[in-house]
């Protein structure tokens, strides 16, 4: 079923911040985009030259045309240009039940103001009509009516305070900090609900990345109806196209990002295998597991026990829940062969791998980290869609055979972790991976554009899984 997203904001001729922004990243997302236009801007890369607003009572009437009609799945709200069209999307939104991730557009990123005064204080009747805000930093401290702070921790607080007010949640963005990284986080009444942070790209292409973010954010909530889920996802969509927005010549100002990057990538790959492409574009992933003291000390034989039983505890309690998404795999897959995969995978889970655990450990905890639940409940909500679901699966094999190996080689006789190492190095572990990843080739080229990039997101935010679950049994707090 298409999931039905509906952009209520203003056009941007240049083409990379407005409606149309909004709808490139709604399609990349996976949705059908829908707009209501809310005003027409004069303006391209280098700034805002005139706003003509439409008409309050033909903004009602896009409205209702759409609602009475089609079945609407998430909302995101843009640019409302002035106060009588504030009142007509309120009006409106008091008849809908869809969810509103609410973009108070306010300040372009070239420093113009796209809101007059009456307009500004009419949004923040909107606000509580909103599921999601989504200001940047400028845009928090005018609706919060505090001095733009400074520090990250300033920006949450705001953010919390602004969530309280309004019973909304509020996601705070560090993009304009000064920092060497690009911190997110989801907000609500009483604090951080999900944090997630990225290298900063530097480049000049940034034009309209608020639109990108929110249109994202509202369509894969959509999808996942999991907030968290989808800001992590929105946030990684919005990286990539930020990341090859350098290939586009469109402007000489702050340019756009490149909203159809990962699909045009697929494109030029067809010729090619994908499977090599999404594993180069985790290579900075890989790198830091190669990095992390876990390994290096599992490898040399120098780990502690105790860390070495919490993780070896946090991987039993992992694969209860891997075991039953393998079988998942197997029950909705249309090929006899990759139903057989998928399920002796699961009964290797449950008849080998947990017997190995014990041997290590006999008594489990049942209590699973944070770090694991993320990361099974980023699985589970992949079981709808089979090619989704398996590339989700992937970097399980893919990653633990690429780290086994290493592992492997650094292995002896008196290492106390042998069996452990020997486990993740064997030949049935390479066909199994191997096999594993032939499957998700071949559904790869079986989907459309908008599955191959839900494939890719499940893939990729797997693979950050897979560091973090290394991670983790250092970073505990006894």
């Amino acid at each position: 079923m298409s999931l039905n997203i509906l952009s209520i904001a203003g056009s941007d001729p240049s083409g990379g911040a407005g409606i149309q922004a909004d709808l490139k990243t709604i399609a990349a997302c996976g949705g059908y985009g829908m707009s209501v236009i809310t005003a027409l801007t004069a303006q391209n890369t280098q700034g805002v030259r005139a706003v003509h607003a439409i008409e309050p009572e033909f903004v009602g009437e896009q409205l209702r045309a759409v609602s009475e009609d089609v079945r609407i799945d998430a909302v995101k709200i843009g640019m409302l240009s002035n106060a009588a069209v504030i009142a007509q999307v309120a009006d409106w939104l008091a008849h809908i039940e869809a969810p509103v991730v609410l973009d108070p557009v306010m300040i372009a990123t070239s420093g113009d103001s796209l809101l007059d005064a009456d307009a500004t204080a009419a949004l923040q009747q909107l606000l509580p009509r909103a599921t999601v805000l989504t200001p940047n930093i400028d845009e928090l401290a005018a609706l919060s009516g505090q001095p733009v702070p400074e520090r990250w921790e300033e920006v949450i607080e705001l953010a919390r305070q602004l969530a309280d007010r309004h019973d909304v949640l509020v996601v705070a963005k560090g993009g304009h900090l000064n920092s060497s990284s690009c911190p997110d986080a989801l907000v609500g009444a009483y604090g951080v609900l999900a944090e997630y942070s990225s290298p900063r790209i530097d480049t000049t292409h940034t034009h309209g990345t608020g639109c990108t973010l929110s249109s994202a954010l509202a369509t894969y909530y959509a999808a996942t109806s999991d907030w968290s889920q989808a800001l992590e996802m929105a946030k990684s969509y919005l990286s990539e196209a930020i990341s090859g927005a350098a290939s586009l010549q469109v402007g000489s100002g702050h340019g756009p990002v490149d909203h159809l990057g990962a699909l045009h990538r697929a494109a030029d790959s067809q010729s090619g295998d994908p499977m090599l492409e999404w594993w180069e574009r985790i290579a900075d992933i890989r790198a830091q597991i190669d990095d992390l003291e876990f390994i290096r000390q599992l490898a040399n034989g120098k780990l502690p026990r105790a860390d070495f039983d919490y993780y070896i505890n946090q991987d039993a309690l992992y694969l209860r829940t891997y075991a039953k998404v393998l079988a998942r795999a197997s029950e909705i897959s249309s090929d006899i062969e990759a139903q057989r995969f998928w399920a002796i995978g699961c009964t290797s889970i449950l008849d080998g791998e947990m017997e190995l655990h014990r041997g290590f450990l006999p008594h489990f905890s049942d209590t699973p980290s944070e770090t694991t639940l993320n990361y099974v409940n980023h699985l589970s909500s992949c079981t709808a869609n089979y090619s989704e679901l398996i590339a989700a699966i992937l970097p399980c094999y893919w990653i633990y055979q690429d780290v086994g190996q290493r592992l492997a080689a650094a292995s002896h006789p008196e290492h106390p972790y042998a069996a452990w190492l020997a486990e993740y190095s064997s030949p049935e572990f390479d066909a199994a991976t191997t096999k594993a990843i032939d499957l998700v080739r071949a559904a790869w080229r079986r989907a459309d554009a908008a599955t191959r990039q839900r494939m890719w997101l499940a893939f990729e935010r797997s693979s950050r899984h897979e560091l973090y679950f290394f991670a983790q049994a250092a970073a505990r707090v006894e």
